[in-house]
């Protein structure tokens, strides 16, 4: 997808009982606004301690005036009250897990001169460094038995250990020369040049009272070769590897040993001793993607996701199960039509826990370990990410968000589905003293006699006697959707809090409607997805609280490509708004780096299918232009090089179309500083409402 790595969810009202009324509150009267977004604390990566009565997690505090986040750790009981904070250092900490004992967390920081793992004891006491690294530490975890921890790091693969990487580190920042020679294809991926890099899994001891660090604390390389483990497609993954509950040996994800990851999704699940050894393919035969490798409690089975088709990353993920004892590879929850995406096992290893999409948001579900079992529905309408289990289980950790509240830690009972509650309240103070729109779900008739769904946001303090402007908005992907969760890139109850009516369909090639919606996306760009949004403004067009004449839409990634083909295809929206968009199909395949996708979406190379790149490519329509259109881009953009949006913007222009270009010389394929988001909505509000709001 365009989109990898990033979804964008949108939510359901009500979701954390934020139970105010803003009834005759004016749109313009303490309405949320970007303000308010780019001000609210981002709550992240939880983990439950072992006995079940903490939770660590991150928190980010925005620090707008210095253009950065704090991050540090944090601690809440699993019943719920007032937070602790750990950690407090300049450079921040994230990522924290938890020793088996519960007494120590281990965490992720750049405290000193480089990012490494160190170790807090949670009864009191300073934290230390446990790696040391020349070439850094990240993706930390621990051994079942506490005494070894488990991180990836960057290396050059030809090296023999960390002296010679330091070595030729500083060879090359002497040499004065920033030259690359590059012989292989995905040298560069998102917003990092790889320079001919891997990244590898290490282990590291962990020293204790009788053990002098100095002498424990060597990282050892446990897949040295030229691979990454884990892959650089790790498809939305924040489970690399895995550690079996003996000890002894470690699951984990890595790409194919040639140099085809450019254009192959093919990647396995992997096993090696914990010391180090021979490596042992357990999914060779599968040519699609297999990753998140979970144990089961018992060490008896391995869980992880699967795709059967290879060079199709929007392909169905499903639910795999490998056998230690002989090993069998089954598939089960066979009978759901959505991906598959967290893993997670009961204590007892008789019970999985997933979560997969669904219409518009994401569900929870447990399966019994057995042939005739079916998928057991949990929890819906809501999205559930992060999650985690004490030792004894019965309950599961993790986000939940809503599209009135970002993500808050939750306690999730599993025992029986009774529902869940927040532990922690950041930003509820903010939101509870602002007012927020009001959400609704639509259906309508789409192309091919589908029945496309949207989210239909209405300002605060909306009058239905009234005509209000109203914003389309695309998602990316194309096999994606618009989520019933918060997003602080495309933030919908910002615009529609600024006094917009927003429609945000989910149409053909959106993912959680049925693999044959988003299938029929490929190949067919500008085709019945393109019908299902001009249905949409239909839609929006005969309500009577919205003025047909006040429509404009935004997209970024193939939203931005759709908003591009719009361009050439109809000049009924009065304002447009293209991000980050696709705009020559032939030229960004010559400069993005997962060449899988275009080669699986088009059918092959420009140079063997000609004929359908140059069908749905948008420069093609140039003729046609006449909509103002605000150009998004960023400089570092490497999945949708900067040169699609300078064409289009040197086109808009050189046709004399009022338009302008927001150029982030230090962004990717996202706008995720402080102060550039802050910039990118600012200009972005401004331009729709020199159009839909004079």
């Amino acid at each position: 997808m365009l989109d990898s790595g990033v979804k964008i969810r949108i939510g359901l009202i009500g979701l954390f009982i934020l139970s105010i009324s803003f009834a005759g509150s004016g749109e313009a009267q303490n309405a949320f606004s970007y303000k308010d977004l780019l001000a609210l604390k981002r709550v992240q990566d939880p983990e439950v301690s072992p006995d079940g009565k903490w939770i660590a997690f991150t928190l980010r505090e925005p620090d707008m005036e210095q253009n950065k986040f704090h991050s540090h750790i944090w601690l809440v009981s699993s019943e719920g009250g007032a937070a602790r904070q750990m950690t407090s250092h300049e450079k921040g900490e994230s990522h924290p897990r938890w020793s088996p004992d519960g007494k120590t967390i281990s965490f992720i920081s750049a405290r000193g001169s480089s990012q490494q793992v160190w170790l807090l004891p949670v009864d009191g006491g300073e934290a230390h460094r446990l790696t040391s690294l020349s070439t850094e530490a990240d993706n930390q975890g621990w051994s079942p038995d506490g005494k070894s921890i488990f991180f990836t790091s960057d290396v050059w693969p030809d090296l023999p250990d960390d002296a010679a990487q330091k070595k030729r580190a500083e060879e090359h920042e002497s040499s004065g020369v920033k030259a690359q020679v590059i012989d292989s294809l995905l040298f560069r991926h998102w917003t990092e040049w790889r320079h001919g890099k891997r990244t590898h899994l290490f282990v590291v001891a962990v020293p204790d009272a009788t053990r002098e660090s100095a002498k424990t604390n060597t990282a050892h390389d446990l897949t040295p070769g030229d691979f990454d483990a884990p892959p650089l497609l790790s498809m939305n993954s924040s489970r690399w590897f895995d550690v079996s509950p003996d000890g002894k040996s470690v699951a984990f994800t890595r790409s194919p040993a040639r140099n085809v990851e450019a254009w192959s999704t093919d990647t396995d699940i992997c096993l090696v001793s914990s010391e180090g050894g021979q490596i042992r393919n357990i999914t060779e035969s599968n040519k699609g993607w297999d990753g998140t490798p979970s144990f089961s409690p018992d060490g008896k089975f391995i869980a992880f996701s699967s795709q059967e088709r290879e060079g199709y990353e929007a392909d169905k993920s499903r639910l795999a199960l490998y056998e230690l004892s002989g090993g069998k590879v089954s598939y089960i929850a066979s009978d759901l039509d959505g991906s598959v995406d967290e893993i997670l096992w009961a204590a007892d290893s008789k019970t999985i826990f997933f979560t997969a999409e669904q219409e518009g948001g994401s569900a929870l579900y447990s399966i019994e370990l057995s042939a005739t079992a079916k998928a057991k529905l949990l929890y819906s309408g809501s999205h559930f990410g992060d999650l985690s289990v004490p030792r004894d289980g019965g309950f599961a950790i993790g986000s939940v968000d809503s599209i009135l509240h970002p993500a808050q830690i939750s306690r999730i009972s599993l025992s029986s589905p009774t529902g869940w509650k927040p532990v922690t309240s950041e930003n509820n103070a903010l939101l509870e003293s602002r007012a927020l729109p009001s959400l609704e779900n639509i259906r309508y008739p789409g192309a091919r006699g589908a029945t496309i769904q949207a989210w239909l946001l209405k300002p605060p303090g909306f009058d239905g006697n009234r005509k209000y402007p109203c914003l389309l908005l695309i998602h990316g992907g194309p096999q994606g959707a618009w989520e019933n969760g918060f997003s602080f890139r495309w933030n919908l109850m910002t615009y529609a809090a600024h006094g917009y009516v927003v429609l945000a369909p989910n149409p053909h090639g959106s993912t959680g409607f049925g693999r044959a919606l988003t299938e029929e996306i490929s190949g067919d760009w500008g085709g019945a997805a393109y019908e299902d949004i001009m249905k949409a403004a239909d839609w929006a067009a005969a309500q009577k609280y919205i003025d047909a004449d006040r429509m404009g839409a935004a997209g970024a990634s193939y939203g931005g490509y759709m908003i591009d083909w719009i361009l050439g295809h109809t000049d009924r929206f009065k304002v447009l708004v293209s991000h980050a968009g696709v705009y020559n199909l032939e030229s960004e395949y010559g400069a993005t780096e997962e060449l899988w996708f275009p080669e699986w979406e088009f059918k092959s190379a420009p140079w063997k299918n000609r004929e359908l790149y140059e069908k749905f490519s948008p420069h093609r329509y140039a003729v046609n232009f006449k909509t103002p259109t605000l150009v998004s881009h960023g400089e570092i953009d490497y999945r949708v090089p900067i040169d699609q949006g300078v064409q289009l913007f040197t086109t808009l222009k050189r046709q004399g179309i009022d338009s302008k270009l927001l150029y982030f010389p230090d962004e990717g394929h996202w706008v995720l500083k402080l102060k550039n988001s802050r910039l990118f909505y600012q200009t972005v509000l401004d331009w729709l409402d020199g159009y839909l709001r004079p």
